[in-house]
C-alpha cells in the first residue's frame, strides 16, 4: 500500500472530496420530506355511556379521521384542524378504548371511542406532541383557537368554579385565568353556551357563561413562543403549565 507521503496533492484533494460526498449521503437521506395527511372522515358509534366526560346530549356517533405520517396511522383525530404556523397545526385526538370486562375475554372484544386531548402536529418533521391545557375539561371546554392561543371555559380542580382561560402553546403560564362563576356540572352542563369569540385589533376574547352576561377580556399580544423541533427521533412534549 502506498504511504500518504507518496500520494500527490491533487489526488489527496480528489480523495478528500469523495470522502466528504460519501459522508453527506446519509445526512441527505435522513432529511427526506415527511408526508402528513388527515384521512377521510368516517362515523363511529359514540355515546355518553362510552365517554361520560366528552359526549354531549344525545350524541350517537362521532366523526373520526386517521392522522397518517409517512403512510402509517399515527393517531385518530376528531373535529377540525387549526393551522398554528405554515408547518404546524393542532387537532383533537380521538381515543379508542378497550371496553371488555375481565370476565368477557374470549367472547369478543368491545371498544368505545372517546374525545381526547389536543395534539400539535409538525408537517415538516412528522412529530406529534401532546398539548396540555390548564383547567381543561373535556365535558366543558370548547376550545377556540387563534394564532397559537387557545381560549376556553376551564374548570378548577375542585370542579366548583368556571374560569375564562386563554393559554399560549408552550407558554409558561396562561395569558388569562379569570373566574366566571360558581359551577355545578350536573345542573349547568357545559357552563358556557358557545365557544369564545376572538377579536383581532385590539386583541380581545368574549366568553358566554350560561345564565350570565357575556364577559369580554382584553389581552396584551405577545410573540409566539412555539418551538418547532427539527427531525429528531423523540420529539419533546409541548406543555402549558397550570397557573400557580
Amino acid at each position: 500500500m502506498l504511504g500518504l507521503s507518496k500520494v500527490s496533492p491533487s489526488l489527496l484533494k480528489v480523495l478528500s472530496l469523495l470522502l466528504l460526498a460519501s459522508s453527506a449521503l446519509p445526512l441527505e437521506a435522513a432529511r427526506k420530506p415527511h408526508v402528513v395527511l388527515l384521512g377521510a372522515a368516517r362515523r363511529v358509534a359514540y355515546s355518553k355511556v362510552g365517554d361520560p366526560a366528552g359526549a354531549r346530549g344525545e350524541e350517537r356517533e362521532l366523526h373520526v379521521r386517521a392522522l397518517i405520517v409517512d403512510g402509517a396511522v399515527k393517531e385518530w383525530t376528531t373535529g377540525e384542524a387549526h393551522d398554528v404556523t405554515d408547518r404546524s397545526f393542532v387537532i383533537r385526538r380521538a381515543l379508542r378504548l378497550n371496553d371488555t370486562l375481565p370476565g368477557e375475554h374470549g367472547k369478543g372484544e368491545r371498544w368505545v371511542w372517546q374525545r381526547g386531548p389536543w395534539l400539535l402536529v409538525d408537517r415538516t418533521s412528522g412529530h406529534v406532541s401532546l398539548v396540555k391545557l390548564p383547567e381543561y375539561d373535556p365535558a366543558v371546554s370548547q376550545v377556540s383557537w387563534f394564532r397559537d392561543y387557545a381560549a376556553y371555559c376551564g374548570v378548577t380542580t375542585s370542579g366548583k368554579a368556571l374560569h375564562a382561560v386563554v393559554a399560549q402553546i408552550a407558554g409558561r403560564k396562561p395569558l388569562l385565568n379569570k373566574k366566571l362563576m360558581i359551577f355545578d356540572g350536573e345542573r349547568q352542563g357545559t357552563g358556557c353556551t358557545a365557544p369564545p369569540e376572538w377579536q383581532r385589533a385590539p386583541l380581545r376574547v368574549n366568553f358566554h357563561p350560561a345564565g350570565r352576561e357575556e364577559q369580554s377580556f382584553g389581552l396584551v399580544p405577545g410573540s409566539a413562543v412555539l418551538e418547532e423541533s427539527g427531525d429528531e427521533e423523540e420529539p419533546p412534549v409541548v406543555t402549558i403549565p397550570a397557573r400557580q
